[in-house]
C-alpha cells in the first residue's frame, strides 16, 4: 500500500491505515533516511494504539517501553547507534520481539539477521519539506 502525506495533520489517518493494513501483525520495521520522519510517524502510531506515556526517540537507550490505556505495552527500538549484533543480544531482543506486543523498529538493517519471519515493512521517503511517501508491505519469510 502506498500513501502520500502532505503534512503532519495527515499522519493520524496514515497511522490508522497502517494498523488496519497490519491486521494483527505487531512487528513493524521502519526504513528511511535520517530525518525522513520515522520517529514522528511512530509517535502518531503510538497515539492510535492508546499509548499514555511520552513517546521519544530511543537513540541512546536502544529501546523505550510505552504503556497503553488498555494495559498493553509498545516497544520502540532505534538501532542506529548499535555497534554490533552482540548489543541486540545483550538487551534481550528475543524477549521483546516474541512477546506478542507491538515492536516498532527503526534502523532494522542493523539487525537484519535477527528480524522475525513475519513483519510489516514501512518505508518513508521525503519528497519535499512537508511531503512524504509511505509504503506498507507485509513480509513473510
Amino acid at each position: 500500500m502506498n500513501i502520500e502525506i502532505n503534512g503532519l495533520p495527515e499522519l493520524k489517518e496514515a497511522a490508522q491505515k497502517l494498523l488496519t493494513f497490519a491486521s494483527g501483525e505487531k512487528i513493524f520495521l521502519f526504513e528511511g533516511e535520517m530525518g525522513a520522519g520515522k520517529t514522528t510517524f511512530i509517535k502518531e502510531i503510538c497515539k492510535a494504539l492508546g499509548v499514555i506515556d511520552v513517546v521519544s526517540s530511543p537513540t541512546f537507550s536502544i529501546v523505550n517501553e510505552y504503556h497503553t490505556d488498555h494495559q498493553d505495552i509498545v516497544y520502540h527500538f532505534d538501532f542506529y547507534r548499535l555497534k554490533n549484533l552482540r548489543e541486540a543480544y545483550d538487551i534481550g531482543y528475543e524477549e521483546y520481539f516474541f512477546s506478542d506486543q507491538f515492536c516498532l523498529i527503526e534502523w532494522p538493517e542493523k539487525i537484519e539477521e535477527l528480524i522475525p519471519e513475519h513483519y510489516i515493512k514501512v518505508s518513508i521517503r521525503s519528497t519535499s519539506a512537508e511531503k512524504r511517501e509511505i509504503t506498507f508491505v507485509k513480509i513473510t519469510t
